[in-house]
């Protein structure tokens, strides 16, 4: 195996790395500082004996205030926080309980001084920067203790010492063993809880970052590409192979990503033999595998993270006469029932517990694989749109302009072999072809207008109907106007789309079904909604009546396209029909609306 580095664990800062952050962190610790201070002065004043009578121990106190309002302007003034700055800072801290201690009656309210140095340790460094404290405290307060205990053997040190109201008792080896241990103890809780809290923090930006990596707009192949490729980087690895199978059809694909530069992500020829090979009988959800003294070391754990005992080798053996590799992690994946797969990482380099790694892969693939799935639902759910749709744009054509087209080659066949004997019939018929010819070039540029997408907004909607309207009344011989009192419209993108494509139905149905002469738009708009009408003086529907869009539901009569379209920007339709005089078609969409994301 290839010599270790960082693995994804490993590569987590051991401070903040954002200097914001640090900054905020800091001024916390300085707040805190001050406030300990405080909070130190009113113990004393409430309680004095706690700090006995000496005027050295409130100067001590004062100056550690003073201290704290110092640290806390610096951190403000200054715009980053070095190391050496903090370290600084941190070495203060350790002084100035040790100092005070001398002449505290027993340990509360300074054992909190204490206290605070650990749990500052532990919040920038972790695990062994709080234990490093922990050992210094201690050292200082033996150090105190050797010295003071030597000096009170003596007389003229000794008046000094009572002078200055020193609390030899307290520095005894025997009580001060009691307070090491404490300090010791206190310091290993702090500094593991800080050293889980910086693994979860860790573990979170790994998985936000693979997350980010989770892009819809990239597809399913370009997602997987960049999720591979983090992970061949993260762990230095040669090569990561992919093996996935849908369970119902069995069919296997077979993908490979050969580095982390600029390799791409290629998918290979892939059969029932991949599937036994990569899926079968592999030893628990997650393990890993390295090939040492001609043996085979192998760790596995099962879906809880538990380690699998005895794990079998047979399988990775077969898969080491396919696969030339030293190590190897292999994570196995279920999506909805749907696929079943499995990832192979070779040759990574490897640090840290391997545990621990191995629980945080299982919990990596858990999050960040029913995201990718979701990219591949949605893969799935627009290549079965575009089948409908072409499905829909080749029944139109068929039963449409294929049919009409036909039907003209028969009778224009039917002409030349009645033009000589009759020329009357034949130039009405060609009228009557010519009328049914101009009919399919229409429903053709309608279907064309239907299938093209619409990038439109509030700035060039009116225009755009406007544009529409004339093009209507030139290609169909119908006249029709467009009316407006809006000036300036402002009107989300989703709205003006919709409206517009109910325009362009409108119209159509007008064409299509009414026999009308004339089709009047109409675009007006209140502080609450705005009003669309599509109106025109055909024949109307086989109703009379003006109806909302939930009885036109009830009876199934209306447009049934415009409907949908209404639904999705949560307007209202109103349809009024009398039959022999016209249809009027009203739609309201409230302003403060929120439509449907659906289409």
């Amino acid at each position: 195996m290839r010599l270790n580095t960082k693995s994804i664990l490993n590569r987590r800062p051991q401070t903040p790395a954002d200097p914001g952050e640090i900054r905020r962190v800091e001024r916390w610790l300085a707040t805190a500082r001050v406030f300990l201070a405080i909070s130190a002065f009113a113990a004393i004043y409430m309680d004095p004996s706690q700090l006995g009578h000496a005027p050295v121990a409130y100067a001590l106190l004062g100056l550690y205030l003073i201290h704290g309002v110092l640290v806390m302007t610096l951190l403000r003034r200054r715009r980053q926080s070095t190391a050496a700055f903090r370290i600084f800072i941190h070495s203060a801290d350790i002084v100035w309980p040790a100092f005070i201690s001398i002449f505290a009656e027993g340990r509360s309210p300074f054992f909190l001084f204490f206290f605070f140095v650990l749990a500052a340790a532990a919040y920038r460094w972790g695990l062994w920067g709080t234990l490093s404290t922990a050992t210094a405290e201690v050292a200082l307060l033996w150090i105190e203790s050797f010295v003071l205990v030597r000096l009170s053997t003596y007389q003229r040190p000794a008046h000094l010492l009572r002078g200055l109201q020193v609390n030899v008792p307290e520095f005894e080896p025997k009580r001060l063993f009691m307070l090491s241990i404490y300090l010791l103890v206190m310091g290993l809780l702090l500094g593991y809880l800080a050293e889980q809290q910086k693994r979860l923090r860790a573990e979170k930006a790994v998985v936000t970052g693979m997350l980010a990596k989770v892009r819809v707009e990239a597809g399913l192949t370009g997602t997987l590409q960049q999720i591979c490729r983090e992970i061949v980087a993260r762990y230095s690895a040669g090569r990561l192979l992919m093996v996935s199978q849908e369970i119902h059809s069995r069919r296997t694909f077979l993908g490979e990503l050969r580095d982390a530069g600029n390799s791409e992500f290629i998918w290979l020829n892939s059969g029932p033999r991949e599937a036994k090979s990569y899926l079968e009988d592999f030893p628990g959800e997650v393990c890993y595998a390295a090939h040492e003294k001609k043996r085979l070391s192998l760790m596995a754990l099962d879906q809880e993270g538990n380690p699998v005992a005895s794990p079998p080798t047979e399988s990775l053996a077969h898969l080491r006469e396919r696969q030339s590799f030293e190590s190897l992690i292999s994570i196995s994946f279920v999506f909805a029932g749907e696929w079943r797969g499995r990832l192979f990482v070779f040759d990574p380099s490897w640090q840290g517990d391997r545990h621990e790694e191995l629980r945080f892969l299982l919990d990596l693939f858990r999050q960040v694989g029913p995201a990718v799935y979701n990219v591949y639902l949605l893969h799935r759910l627009r290549r079965r749109a575009g089948a409908a749709e072409r499905t829909r744009v080749a029944r139109e054509l068929h039963d449409g302009a294929v049919q009409s087209l036909i039907a003209v080659e028969m009778q224009v066949d039917v002409l030349r072999r009645q033009a000589e004997s009759s020329p009357n019939v034949v130039s009405n018929e060609l009228g009557r072809i010519q009328g049914l010819l101009r009919e399919e070039v229409l429903k053709l540029r309608e279907l064309m207008q239907q299938m093209k997408s619409i990038d439109i907004d509030s700035r060039r909607f009116l225009n755009v109907v406007r544009d529409a309207v004339e093009r209507f009344q030139r290609e169909t011989g119908i006249s029709a106007r467009f009316i407006t009192d809006v000036q300036n419209l402002e009107m989300p993108d989703k709205v003006c789309r919709e409206l517009l494509r109910i325009v362009q139905e409108g119209l159509v149905n007008v064409r299509k079904h009414s026999k009308a002469r004339h089709a009047l738009v109409r675009l007006s708009s209140t502080p609450r909604e705005w009003n669309l009408t599509v109106e025109d003086d055909g024949q109307g529907f086989p109703f009379s009546g003006r109806l909302r869009q939930d009885e036109l539901d009830q009876i199934g009569k209306g447009p049934t396209i415009i409907k949908e379209r209404v639904r999705l920007i949560a307007g209202a339709l109103t349809v009024e029909s009398n039959p022999g005089q016209g249809t009027r078609l009203e739609i309201k969409v409230p302003r403060d609306g929120e439509g449907s994301d659906e289409l």
